[in-house]
C-alpha cells in the first residue's frame, strides 16, 4: 500500500511539472564588459558563467544573488572563445593575440599560456575527460594540446583557408572543423586522418559542433542557414534558413530537441527539430548577437552582443504539455494555419529599453496555401511583357505571340483542370496527408509517453527496493524488551541454581 501510494504521489508530481509550460522570458541581465560579448559558456554546476569580450577580458558571473563577478585580464587582443572544462575548475580562452589561456574561476585568476599558433585563435574546446584540448586559427590549422602536462600534441592541416572552430565529439574520438573554405571536416583523433568532409555550404562556416549523443554534426555561416548531418549515413538531415543575415553561433539543447542561433540579424532563433520548424524569436539585444549557449541542463541560456550585456533567459519551452500537444495536432487537421511564431521581447526592462515594462510579444501567422496560386503570378508575368512590348513600339520579337500562345493555353488547361473533376481527389489526397499527419503525431505522443512510464517505473522500482531493503534490515534487528526477558530469565535460573 505504501508503494502504491509513493508511486501515485510520484506521477502526480511529474505531470504538475510537465503541464507547466511558457515563453522563454528574460530573467537577468549582466553588464561589466566595456566592448561586444563574442562567447559564452556555462559551468558544469550552474553557478558560473564565463564570457569573453573583444575589450580583451574574461568575465566569471556568479550566478548566485549579489554575488560579484570577476574580471580576469592577460589577453592582448580581444577574446574570441571561452569553455569550462567538464569538471569546472579550469576556464579556456582564446584571443586574437594568438594565445590560449587556461584560467582558475576564482578571485585570483591565475593562468597559464599555450602558443603554438601564427596567426588569431578563433575557437577553444575540452574533451569530455578534460584531459585534451583543441583549438582553431587563422593559420589554417587545428591543434590539439594536453591539459595536464600544459604542451602541444599534433596538428591537423587539410584546412585551405581560416579555420573559424572545432569540436571535439562527446566521446573524444572525433573532431569537427570548419573554416572560410565552406567545408565541414571530421577527424579522427587516432588516426589523426581526416575521414568525412561536408561541403555542401555555400559561404564561409562560422560555427560547428555536435549533439550530446554524438550522432549528429551541425554547422551555420555567413549565408545565414544551418545544417545538420547524421555522421553515421553521412547525409543532411535538416537545413533551416531561418535568419536574414549571418549566424555567429548556435547551441544545442541537451535534450537535442531544440537548437539557439544568435545572428547579425540581432535576433536570437529557437528551432524545434523534432518538428523541424522555427518556433519562437527573441529579441532582447540592440545590434549583432554574437554568441548564445544553454546552461548542462537545459534549464537556462545565455546570449551576448555587440551592445555589451550578456543576457540570461530561462527556457521554459522544454517541458511538455500532453493534452496541449494532442490538442495543437489536432489543429493541424482542421483547414486553420499552421501555428504562430513567437516574437518574444523582454519581460523586465534592461540597459536599452529601460521604460518598457509591459511584455510586448508579436504572433506572426506563417500562412501557406492550401491550394497553388501560380496562375496569378504567371498572369503578371504576361501583362508586363504586353506593356514591354508597346514601349519599344508595338514590335514583338519573333515567337513571342507563339510563346504568349501557349502560356494561355497551359494556364487554360490548369485552370479547367483545378476546377474539374481532378478537384475532389486533390481533397481526397489532402485529407489523407492530414490523417497521416494525425498518426505520426499520435505515435511520436504514444512514445514520449512511453518513455514517460519507464522511467516512473524505474524510479518506483528502485523506491520499491529500498523500502524491503529497510524492512529486511528492521526485521533482522533484535527486539530490545525480547533480550531484556532473556537476560532474566537466566539470571534467575542462575540465582535458582545457586
Amino acid at each position: 500500500m505504501l508503494v502504491l501510494l509513493l508511486f501515485i504521489i510520484i506521477i502526480t508530481a511529474h505531470i504538475a511539472l510537465l503541464c507547466i509550460k511558457e515563453d522563454p522570458s528574460l530573467d537577468r541581465h549582466f553588464r561589466g564588459h566595456k566592448g561586444a560579448v563574442t562567447c559564452l559558456d556555462f559551468s558544469p554546476n550552474r553557478k558560473q558563467l564565463a564570457s569573453g569580450s573583444v575589450d580583451k577580458s574574461v568575465m566569471i558571473w556568479n550566478l548566485a544573488p549579489k554575488a560579484r563577478a570577476y574580471r580576469f585580464v592577460g589577453h592582448s587582443d580581444a577574446v574570441t572563445a571561452v569553455q569550462f572544462c567538464p569538471f569546472g575548475k579550469l576556464v579556456a580562452s582564446c584571443s586574437k593575440d594568438r594565445s590560449v589561456r587556461l584560467w582558475t574561476p576564482s578571485m585570483k585568476g591565475e593562468s597559464t599560456v599555450f602558443r603554438a599558433h601564427s596567426a588569431p585563435v578563433r575557437s577553444v574546446s575540452f574533451s569530455h575527460d578534460a584531459l585534451r584540448l583543441v583549438t582553431a586559427s587563422d593559420d589554417r590549422s587545428v591543434k590539439v594540446w594536453s591539459v595536464q602536462r600544459r604542451c602541444f600534441l599534433y596538428s591537423l592541416n587539410q584546412h585551405t583557408n581560416w579555420v573559424h572552430c572545432a569540436r571535439f565529439s562527446p566521446d573524444g574520438r572525433l573532431i569537427a572543423s570548419c573554416g572560410d573554405d565552406r567545408s565541414v571536416r571530421l577527424w579522427d583523433t587516432s588516426t589523426k586522418l581526416c575521414i568525412n568532409v561536408f561541403s555542401s555550404c555555400t559561404g564561409p562556416v562560422t560555427s560547428v559542433d555536435f549533439n550530446s549523443s554524438g550522432t549528429c554534426v551541425a554547422a551555420s555561416g555567413s549565408d545565414s542557414s544551418l545544417r545538420i548531418w547524421d555522421i553515421r549515413t553521412n547525409k543532411l538531415l535538416q537545413h533551416y534558413q531561418v535568419h536574414s543575415a549571418e549566424i555567429h553561433s548556435f547551441s544545442f539543447h541537451p535534450s537535442n530537441n531544440f537548437l539557439l542561433s544568435a545572428s547579425a540579424d540581432g535576433t536570437v532563433k529557437v528551432v524545434d527539430l523534432l518538428e523541424g520548424r522555427l518556433i519562437y524569436t527573441l529579441h532582447g539585444h540592440q545590434g549583432e548577437v554574437l554568441s548564445v549557449a544553454f546552461c548542462r541542463t537545459g534549464e537556462t541560456f545565455a546570449s551576448g552582443g555587440t551592445d555589451a550585456q550578456v543576457l540570461l533567459w530561462r527556457t521554459n519551452f522544454d517541458r511538455v504539455c500532453y493534452q496541449e500537444m494532442l490538442l495543437q495536432h489536432n489543429r493541424r487537421a482542421t483547414p486553420d494555419p499552421a501555428p504562430h511564431l513567437s516574437d518574444i521581447h523582454p519581460r523586465m526592462p534592461h540597459q536599452h529599453q529601460p521604460e518598457s515594462t509591459n511584455i510586448q510579444v508579436t504572433h506572426l501567422r506563417d500562412i501557406h496555401p492550401r491550394m497553388p496560386h501560380q496562375h496569378q503570378p504567371e498572369s503578371t508575368n504576361i501583362q508586363l511583357r504586353g506593356a514591354a512590348a508597346k514601349a519599344n513600339g508595338g514590335a514583338e520579337p519573333a515567337g513571342a505571340n507563339q510563346r504568349r500562345e501557349e502560356e494561355e493555353e497551359v494556364e487554360t488547361h490548369r485552370l479547367d483542370v483545378l476546377s474539374g473533376h481532378p478537384l475532389a481527389l486533390r481533397s481526397t489526397l489532402n485529407h489523407i496527408v492530414k490523417q497521416l499527419d494525425i498518426l505520426t503525431q499520435t505515435v511520436s505522443v504514444l512514445e514520449e509517453r512511453l518513455t514517460f512510464t519507464e522511467d516512473n517505473l524505474k524510479t518506483c522500482l528502485v523506491n520499491q527496493s529500498q523500502l524491503f531493503r529497510s524492512l529486511r534490515d528492521s526485521e533482522s534487528e533484535p527486539d530490545p524488551e525480547q533480550t531484556e526477558r532473556v537476560e532474566f530469565g537466566r539470571s534467575g535460573s542462575e540465582d535458582g541454581s545457586t
